[in-house]
């Protein structure tokens, strides 16, 4: 990622967030705790760093979702009621996500004049054929993420309309005339440049109007209906953002030389206002659907909002389908990202000599890592895709298994039969697809003209691992080469320098001066690791590092590493905080708050609240599902147990201790509603105990036959108590 000059959402207004990024403070008593005997010291730096994280875990935008969800909301941390209203930011968030009539969910990130639903940027005067008149910067983004001058009408032509001249909102117009239009002044856009033309107005008196645009162009002059594209009318005072996608028409071709506005008004009388008209580049990212999905897949495991489900379980499911068919991934099994501008083909361009030269249009960002040309044939994206298969596949089931929560069925409705079948092919294919035998990893993916690009993505390889994605000999051959168990001919970093920021492996591990959108033009300029996405490291990432290494090389393995981060934690809290820790003092320079950087650890990057979950998600093995939860505790052989508690599940607050052979669950609360619990394969034997301790009956507990879950019958019990049997 990126050079991310943010203006970010607003951030929740909880507790504590605006020193998230300075010195923490200690955790609250009712904030959850992990135990392990004889190592306090650790686990007590892991917990102070969940604090730290914790109130920057509300809603942000869409990309978040997936990561932020699921650590926002177990925490049974109720004081001032921040367990609720964290729940209740997170579901009204979730269901306001912006989803378009095609399926397409929102970026929801800070606004600028680049695609509305999309990233803040590339916008038009970034690039070269574009074209743009901003008649007013009312409520509009400041610079750099906007032109700096204002235009006039000199040179536009009006026909059925007057000027009625430009105040603080635009130019406004009124037309006198039925079937009124607006012309620009003469103007080359190339119209791959030019996907998009966003027109920024708003009109009182137009009702059922047909507006469109119409385009001339050298070869054709004069204006006609077989160059028109048609948009919905507006009425009222709110300023609307209308975005056009002109790149479907099939004669939105080569060179324009004029736009023209008609409103299609059938009577006159009607005022408008254009505050500006613009061509803009598609920003749109292709992992949006997969991230909003996840999130709202976590929300309602974790709480058991069943109402949330029945009000979006339609748009969960318009937004996989949006990926399965305007992605191609049903069809490809991978997703195939076809957008203007996101063909995975580098805005960077040398010469044999060295020159280079900028391909405009080229290299859009789909992702969080936003100068990164992911797109096209897209690795990341796909392997977004099949987390969010899964994720739905458990969501249909769960439907299916209780009719009881009169959640909607009809058109929209997936089967989660096919579903699996449908993941099953993606996996198999994008090993194939994406998979470098010569460097022994997954590349970022295939660009439109058929090459693929591999600079040592550790962020995508062991996400891939962690969602189990990656094969098992796929996920050991990352793995080693991560760990520095084997070199890659060509790496600039290897071995234990992958590791060189302590906190995470480094982003990338080859140096990268020319895969870039044409945006991020100088990338030579910056030294290797002075940017997160070429040689840095973001703190967040270490949990599918964490995660990875659990899944492939076992708990003793994933715990030096998470022991080495804590160390490192406390260094930093020791120091007064990260801005104090890396002052000079220490190597590496801090990303956020408009300022570049080789680490991303504090200010935007919310998503570091993800290493410390490795404890529950991982040690633990605890996973919500919209009817209990599953328990599959990896522990290193010298722990004797791991206690978690103050997890808020449902409606209730539980405290579990696992240790190698047994797990014991306490809750607080009360529910009638059935709970049921998976666990290891093995013969569990189940003892329910009353508030003292003792026992109030025990049983051989019989797993449901569809998924092997077993029941709990804890309704006047305080806790329950798995042992294996040793049968």
């Amino acid at each position: 990622m990126r050079f991310r000059l943010f203006f970010l959402l607003a951030l929740c207004g909880f507790p504590g967030l605006a020193a998230w990024g300075q010195e923490p403070t200690a955790p609250p008593p009712d904030f959850p705790h992990f135990s392990v005997p004889g190592e306090e010291k650790a686990l007590d730096s892991l917990r102070a760093l969940y604090w730290l994280t914790y109130p920057g875990a509300g809603p942000k935008a869409t990309l978040w979702d997936k990561w932020l969800c699921g650590p926002a909301l177990w925490p049974a941390y109720t004081t001032d009621n921040f367990l609720q209203r964290m729940r209740a930011d997170w579901a009204q968030a979730l269901s306001d996500r912006i989803e378009d009539p095609e399926g397409y969910v929102a970026t929801m990130q800070h606004p600028s004049i680049a695609h509305p639903l999309g990233w803040p940027f590339p916008f038009w005067n970034q690039g070269a054929g574009g074209a743009g008149w901003h008649f007013s910067f009312k409520n509009t983004a400041g610079p750099p993420w906007r032109t700096t001058r204002l235009s006039t009408p000199e040179g536009w032509s009006l026909d059925g309309a007057e000027s009625a001249g430009v105040d603080e909102w635009g130019w406004n117009l009124k037309l006198t005339q039925p079937q009124a239009t607006v012309t620009t002044p003469e103007q080359k856009i190339d119209t791959f440049q030019a996907p998009f033309l966003q027109l920024r107005w708003r009109a009182a008196g137009l009702g059922n109007a047909r507006p469109f645009v119409e385009w001339a162009t050298t070869e054709n002059p004069a204006f006609g209906p077989d160059r028109r594209f048609y948009f919905a009318p507006v009425e009222g005072s709110d300023m609307v953002y209308t975005a056009l996608p002109l790149f479907k028409h099939p004669k939105w071709t080569g060179e324009i030389t004029r736009l023209r506005i008609g409103f299609g008004n059938a009577q006159p009388g009607a005022q408008v206002t254009i505050q500006a008209l613009f061509t803009q580049y598609d920003t749109r990212h292709d992992v949006n659907n997969q991230s909003f999905l996840l999130g709202c897949a976590a929300y309602f495991d974790w709480t058991g909002d069943i109402n949330f489900l029945r009000r979006n379980i339609d748009r969960m499911r318009l937004a996989l389908r949006y990926v399965m068919t305007d992605l191609h991934a049903e069809k490809e099994h991978y997703v195939l990202t076809l957008w203007p501008g996101h063909d995975a083909i580098s805005g960077l361009q040398r010469d044999a000599q060295g020159h280079k030269r900028l391909r405009y249009g080229h290299g859009i960002g789909s992702n969080y890592w936003d100068l990164l040309p992911f797109g096209y044939k897209d690795a990341y994206a796909t392997v977004q895709y099949y987390a969010a298969l899964q994720a739905m596949i458990d969501i249909e089931r769960a439907i299916l298994r209780h009719p009881e929560w009169n959640v909607p069925g009809g058109a929209l409705a997936l089967d989660p039969d096919r579903l699996e079948r449908d993941a099953a092919e993606v996996k198999q294919t994008g090993n194939r697809l994406f998979w470098n035998p010569r460097t022994g990893r997954f590349v970022s993916g295939i660009d439109a003209e058929g090459q693929s690009h591999d600079y040592g993505f550790t962020f995508l390889n062991e996400e891939a691992i962690a969602c189990d994605f990656a094969s098992p000999p796929h996920a050991k051959a990352i793995l080693d080469w991560i760990d520095g168990k084997r070199t890659v001919p060509g790496d600039t970093s290897q071995g234990a320098d992958i590791y060189h920021w302590r906190f995470a492996p480094r982003s990338t591990t080859r140096r990268n001066i020319d895969y870039y959108g044409w945006f991020w033009s100088n990338p030579e300029g910056i030294p290797w690791g002075g940017q997160v996405q070429d040689g840095g490291a973001v703190l967040g990432f270490s949990y599918y590092d964490l995660m990875a290494r659990l899944k492939v090389l076992g708990p003793e393995d994933a715990w030096q590493r998470l022991g080495e981060i804590a160390t490192w934690f406390a260094e930093v809290q020791a120091a007064g905080g990260y801005r104090a820790y890396y002052n000079g003092t220490h190597a590496g320079t801090l990303q956020g708050g408009g300022k570049a950087g080789g680490l991303g650890v504090d200010k935007e990057f919310f998503e570091s609240v993800l290493v410390p979950q490795a404890l529950l998600d991982g040690f633990l093995g605890f996973t919500p599902l919209a009817d209990g939860f599953s328990l599959s505790p990896r522990l290193p052989v010298r722990w004797p147990s791991l206690t978690i508690d103050r997890i808020a599940w449902h409606d209730l607050t539980l405290s579990i201790r696992a240790t190698q052979n047994s797990i014991e669950i306490h809750k607080e609360g009360q529910t009638d509603e059935p709970a049921f619990v998976r666990l290891p394969q093995g013969h569990w034997q189940v003892t329910y105990l009353a508030a003292d301790g003792t026992t109030l009956f025990s049983e051989t507990p019989v797993g449901r036959p569809e998924d092997g879950a077993f029941p709990l019958h804890w309704t006047g019990a305080t806790a329950v108590r798995f042992d294996l049997s040793g049968k």
